[in-house]
């Protein structure tokens, strides 16, 4: 386990950097063109990065970034 000491402002550039990165793999997973195997990395990408996002945002904006049922296989939402 790591520790990290951030100010506000990179706490700030950190939610913005994962949100950008979680709204494109979000946009791309609705592209039927892409290959499921290509979309399953997708969401464990996404998977990671929202365990990322959790750390630095608050409840609220977490709420707006899980995956809907369908999305990961059987999520449990209890845990945001």
């Amino acid at each position: 386990m790591y520790g990290m000491l951030i100010t506000e402002q990179e706490k700030e550039e950190i939610i913005y950097l994962l949100k950008r990165e979680m709204d494109e793999i979000l946009f791309d997973l609705k592209n039927e063109d892409i290959e499921h195997i290509v979309k399953r990395a997708m969401e464990e990408r996404y998977k990671t990065l929202f365990s990322l996002f959790k750390r630095v945002a608050g409840h609220r904006e977490c709420m707006k970034y899980i995956l809907p049922a369908g999305r990961m296989g059987r999520r449990n939402h209890k845990n945001y």
